[in-house]
């Protein structure tokens, strides 16, 4: 953690890394609901004659839905759609997702950010999600923890990840600059997202990808679990003081 940490300062230029806040995304690292997504985007993507398989689910994780039906029609079909085809496609996913049985919450996430809380930490949600199922339950689920003020989702921005919009988002929603934050991401585009955005970025490998995926989308260190993300986190308090 702390060569990481000398890593990142050294290539922004920092004398201090002083964090205030830690931006979660959302799929994967607070709920266990890419399973869920994943076989929702293979039943709805074969219903319209597209080919999606579980692991582009979890490569395109962090797009946003209408993004990623875009991609694949133009990679199988050789054609822009329409934002009227691309949406009524999208709800079709939505539809077999909302059939699915409730994500629970990541294993040990709720341990991390009651952690983080009592450290004085402020705590964001980044998005790319439009799944109303989650997003309505976000707050009361992680209630005292998630603060609706901070949370982005697929409907504040205009491009989803891996573009940077969403984290500077996220950092204007909290009211701090992308040194004083800290990202934890699970999906390789989400890990472009928060990097092309200047933001230091823990990867939990929560997924099937290899952790190559998330190292080489240039995440600054990457765990295999929310407990290890913990045990990270407490070393990097402890090096900072």
């Amino acid at each position: 953690m702390h060569d990481a940490i000398r890593a990142y300062m050294e290539r922004h230029g920092l004398e201090r890394f002083t964090p205030q806040a830690v931006l979660f995304d959302m799929d994967g690292v607070l709920f266990n609901s890419m399973p869920n997504h994943a076989s929702s985007w293979q039943r709805s993507m074969a219903d319209s004659g597209l080919r999606m398989t579980e692991e582009d689910a979890y490569r395109y994780e962090g797009m946003r839905g209408v993004e990623t039906i875009r991609l694949m029609a133009r990679q199988q079909w050789h054609r822009e759609l329409t934002d009227e085809e691309a949406q009524r496609l999208y709800q079709v996913k939505c539809d077999y997702f909302a059939a699915c049985p409730p994500a629970k919450k990541m294993a040990g996430v709720e341990e991390l950010m009651t952690w983080l809380h009592s450290q004085g930490f402020t705590i964001g949600v980044v998005t790319g999600s439009g799944q109303h199922s989650l997003l309505d339950n976000l707050v009361e689920t992680f209630h005292g923890l998630v603060d609706k003020r901070y949370i982005v989702t697929a409907f504040d921005v205009r491009n989803g990840k891996p573009s940077p919009e969403p984290y500077l988002a996220g950092l204007h929603k909290v009211g701090i600059d992308a040194s004083e934050a800290i990202v934890v991401e699970n999906a390789p585009l989400g890990v472009q997202s928060a990097v092309a955005a200047g933001i230091f970025t823990l990867a939990v490998n929560t997924g099937p990808l290899p952790d190559a995926a998330l190292s080489e989308a240039g995440a600054d260190i990457v765990v295999k679990d929310m407990a290890e993300a913990l045990e990270k986190l407490k070393e990097f308090i402890k090096y900072g003081k």
